[in-house]
């Protein structure tokens, strides 16, 4: 038997050690937090995501008394980018969240169906997405989502 050893880097900055352009993502992301439908779990999250075009499109969380019907932050801006705007990849998505107490101080990270989202569009269009996850303490940036999803399953992995 062997064991085998996976090791994600993750920068964790301040909101003044991002870039202009980073921070306004991030800005939109928590902006956003305003637009969920959260009646249920309180828990309002936010998504901007920045196109190769530079185009910005936000999505919010949206809950639904049968809870299978609702729809992560993450993904209602990847699918909006995606029925709207088809032809480009998307670069960077910024995630932030809120509760009854306000914003999150730790980053929240994306959930297992919305990451392999993120992976599926990284794959289809050949570009890794930085992601940006929120807290009042600090912002992860992470690489690429297979950063902290390293054993992945993507089209290729079927041939």
């Amino acid at each position: 038997m062997k064991d085998i050893e996976f090791v994600s880097k993750i920068q964790l900055c301040q909101m003044d050690e991002l870039s202009e352009t980073d921070r306004r993502l991030v800005d939109r992301a928590i902006e956003a937090t305003k637009n969920s439908y959260a009646p249920y779990s309180n828990f309002h999250v936010g998504a901007c995501l920045r196109l190769a075009d530079g185009r910005e499109v936000i999505g919010a969380n949206q809950e639904n008394a049968a809870f299978p019907s609702g729809l992560c932050a993450e993904r209602s801006a990847i699918f909006a980018a995606q029925s709207v705007y088809p032809e480009s990849s998307i670069v960077a998505l910024s995630i932030a969240a809120r509760n009854e107490n306000g914003l999150t101080s730790q980053p929240v990270s994306p959930c297992g169906a919305c990451r392999q989202v993120i992976l599926e569009m990284e794959d289809r269009y050949k570009q890794d997405v930085r992601i940006l996850l929120y807290g009042t303490d600090g912002v992860y940036v992470i690489p690429s989502v297979k950063s902290i999803m390293p054993l992945h399953f993507v089209d290729s992995s079927m041939k």
